[in-house]
């Protein structure tokens, strides 16, 4: 358990040579179980990855691919991550990965989480690549410390892979791997670039539990791989 890190020269270096160790993962899923699963976030630092990855070689037709955690806006929204998935990852090479959206009709985020559930049943599992960022508060996924519904993500004997959020801190209902789904894959990275996510992480570690830093939780029970760059 616990983190690893790989420190790149600049967020170019970084990109390639984290494309290049996804796709020896998935390629290796492929051969083993005849699909491999990838588990992506949102936000702007992992787009260049996205594009990156894109533009490579794989059979993507036997990919599945889904998001660690949705806010609750169709995908025509701006803030739609399924949007963003759609637009700069599923494009190029990777147009015929499946991918696996978390958000559906509903009006209310609780009502989508069973059906979201069965549709990650689906994936090949252990995940075999997830991807996580972390906002400066420390949240990972949509796991925030400023929800109520904290300790019920973090919680190893819920039952649940995902859960309804509502963070305090942050626009829109959201819906959220678990923790323990979140631990369910075989390889997590932390994806991290400039010196004060750094710094987030660093003091979480230290000084936080993992209720106040939700990122410790993953860090605290899983080898962690750091992908970073100034």
């Amino acid at each position: 358990m616990g983190l690893s890190t790989k420190t790149f020269s600049d967020k170019s270096s970084l990109v390639t040579s984290f494309a290049d160790e996804i796709i020896s993962i998935l390629n290796e899923g492929i051969t083993e179980h005849g699909r491999a699963s990838l588990v992506v976030s949102g936000g702007s630092t992992p787009l260049p990855l996205f594009k990156e990855l894109s533009q490579r070689d794989l059979d993507w037709t036997k990919v599945d691919i889904t998001l660690a955690d949705e806010r609750w806006v169709d995908e025509n929204h701006s803030d739609s991550n399924t949007k963003l998935v759609k637009q700069n990852l599923i494009q190029n090479k990777a147009a015929n990965a499946h991918f696996v959206p978390l958000y559906s009709d509903y009006n209310d985020a609780s009502e989508g989480v069973h059906e979201a559930e069965v549709r990650l049943s689906s994936l090949s599992q252990p995940f075999d690549v997830l991807i996580l960022g972390m906002g400066e508060d420390g949240h990972t996924a949509s796991l925030f410390p400023c929800s109520k519904q904290i300790d019920d993500g973090l919680s190893l004997s819920s039952g649940r892979i995902c859960l309804a959020t509502k963070p305090e801190t942050a626009p829109h209902q959201r819906i959220s791997l678990t923790l323990p789904a979140i631990l369910n894959s075989k390889h997590i990275f932390l994806h991290l670039t400039g010196e004060k996510k750094k710094d987030v992480l660093q003091e979480a570690m230290n000084n936080h539990t993992e209720r106040e830093k939700p990122i410790t939780a993953v860090v605290n029970r899983a080898p962690v791989t750091l992908m970073w760059a100034p």
